[in-house]
């Protein structure tokens, strides 16, 4: 199957080295030129602009940071053409507003749609053990599960905006735990615990989770290099605080957890992992 792949940052980076291993032919595109020559290493093809995409590929992934670069993609490919019979999978946590729209858009000119944010970072992607959020119909599913299946656990979540619904509830329990965990880390050295060995000790009781496992030892460590970056974890914060408050849902940890990632970004930590929340709070002496 030749794919094409437009956004090659640090989650497209992982996205593309799987489905490379896998079999498939990358067409891959981004707009900065740089990043498709590094892509070229792993053997994905440089696509000039979505315009070749839409042109060449039989299926077509979304990976951008923001919800207009998504519409922006979106309407770059359809205003091209030739996408009858093919599928778009829009892999970036997306406005369910603007998912709506863009689905709109690709279903009048033929191709099948699916919303499908994924939770588990670059290493998930490169190793294709990501969670995979879907939303779209039946046979838009069926059709993207050939390329899906080889990227991770895919879990078809009901119509069209659904994926990103279930992504916004996928953030508000990673993203405020990223807070938590880094309180945890305070606490324990404030009692002089050997927090290394936090993690393990927490296994197998109720305080375990993918974040104190992944990103405790980061903290732990100082170790701050993006695997995803502040501003990111903060854009996603404040699309789930815009969908709470269209509901009316009171949010009182994710409001405290949204506020603190604010501040780590107007304090010039935007291109910190979010691990670096931690440094949000005093350290204890000696640590």
């Amino acid at each position: 199957m030749t794919i094409g792949f437009i956004g090659l940052g640090l989650m497209g980076a992982g996205f593309t080295k799987r489905l490379v291993a896998t079999g498939h032919r990358v067409l891959g595109y981004d707009a900065d030129p740089a990043k498709i020559q590094e892509a070229a290493a792993w053997k994905v093809e440089p696509a000039s602009s979505p315009v070749e995409i839409a042109a060449t590929a039989t299926t077509i992934l979304i990976c951008v940071t923001t919800s207009q670069a998504v519409r922006d993609v979106a309407s770059a490919l359809v205003a091209a053409g030739g996408l009858s019979g093919k599928t778009v999978i829009d892999v970036s946590t997306t406005e369910m507003g603007i998912t709506k729209e863009i689905a709109a858009a690709f279903e009048g000119a033929g191709a099948a749609f699916l919303d499908a944010p994924v939770s588990g970072g670059p290493p998930a992607a490169e190793a294709g053990t990501l969670a995979i959020m879907a939303g779209g119909s039946e046979a838009a599913f069926e059709a993207a599960r050939k390329v899906l299946d080889h990227l991770g656990l895919a879990s078809h979540m009901g119509g069209t905006g659904a994926g990103q619904a279930t992504k916004l509830v996928n953030q508000a329990l990673c993203l405020t735990n990223y807070v938590i965990v880094a309180e945890g880390l305070r606490l324990a050295e404030a009692y002089g615990v050997d927090a290394s060995r936090i993690p393990a000790a927490l296994a197998p009781g109720l305080g375990n989770s993918a974040v104190l496992q992944a990103i405790f030892p980061r903290m732990v460590a100082k170790d701050y290099a993006p695997r995803g970056y502040a501003r990111q974890v903060l854009k996603d914060l404040e699309l789930v605080h815009e969908a709470t408050r269209a509901q009316h849902l009171p949010m009182p940890m994710l409001s405290q957890a949204l506020m603190l990632f604010r501040m780590m970004v107007s304090q010039g930590k935007s291109e910190l992992d979010g691990a670096g929340i931690v440094t949000l709070l005093p350290e204890v002496e000696g640590h």
